[in-house]
């Protein structure tokens, strides 16, 4: 059996649905029953990782556990006792999603370190700028058809949800990623000027960009993240580095085949701009 936690976002929604599809047993980890619409054939639990206790339910009989933590948690929670719960239970192998930011420095490790000295399997994901942040413009998009945005011109190479989710089902059931880090991007640099346009292509009319300041942007990131996150997302979308502008070729390595364009995910989720 696999763990998915998250369950409800972005990743864990097709994480889920990609397990079921081979076969695996899956249990989706939340903590609001209310929140999640799970897939035929997945057990539901209700737990918090700020209260790891409340895992081991979840957890009894997984041999596998994809672990994703909230920003709240990734400020102030303690990884640590939550990894002592997994190791008690019985879980062999732990695969994290992390952040591209850990590799370049700009979060910090700790997340990671607990994984690591937890004396299981484990294996780090570090995603870069998600396709799907741009849901926070479907509301101007929707009744303006404007996108307000920061960095308008400065491109990174942001990623598919579905892409993570697939690279996570590999590692989660196939041997030999033990110890492994592996960096997903999406296969070539966008800005958010051009990804207002490529939402725009697949409504099929034009959305205008509308240039934030990073006060601006800073104000309204602070409503739903706490600022240590906010200050380094600002960073790696302002100024990036050369790292954080490079593409990486472990989503193809992986998978087989060239991670999505964000022209690709526009078309999939157009409805949410509508």
């Amino acid at each position: 059996m696999i763990v998915v936690t998250g369950a409800t976002g972005n990743v864990g929604q097709p994480l889920m649905q990609t397990l079921v599809a081979a076969g695996e047993q899956v249990t989706a980890v939340s903590r609001r029953i209310s929140e999640l619409d799970v897939p035929v054939g997945v057990r539901h639990q209700q737990a918090d990782l700020a209260e790891p206790a409340s895992l081991k339910p979840a957890l009894q009989g997984a041999e596998a556990l994809f672990l994703l933590t909230s920003p709240d948690f990734m400020a102030n929670g303690n990884l640590g006792d939550v990894m002592n719960v997994v190791r008690a239970v019985g879980v062999r192998r732990v695969v994290l999603l992390s952040s591209h930011g850990v590799g370049t420095q700009r979060h910090p490790s700790h997340l990671e370190d607990a994984v690591k000295q937890s004396g299981l399997e484990w294996t780090m994901l570090r995603p870069g700028n998600f396709d799907s942040n741009t849901f926070q413009w479907a509301d101007s998009i929707r009744a303006q058809r404007v996108v307000r945005a920061p960095f308008g011109a400065v491109a990174v190479p942001a990623i598919d949800p579905a892409d993570i989710a697939e690279v996570a089902a590999v590692a989660l059931r196939e041997p030999g990623h033990e110890g492994n880090v592996y960096t997903l991007t999406g296969p070539l640099p966008i800005s958010p000027q051009q990804q207002a346009a490529a939402i725009g292509d697949a409504l099929g009319e034009s959305v205008q960009f509308a240039e934030q300041s990073r006060e601006e942007a800073r104000k309204q990131m602070l409503a739903y993240m706490p600022e240590p996150v906010v200050e380094a997302t600002l960073g790696a979308l302002g100024t990036p580095s050369a790292a954080e502008q490079r593409v990486s070729p472990d989503v193809e390595r992986l998978l087989g085949r060239s991670p999505h364009t964000f022209a690709q995910w526009a078309e999939r989720n157009v409805a949410a701009f509508k």
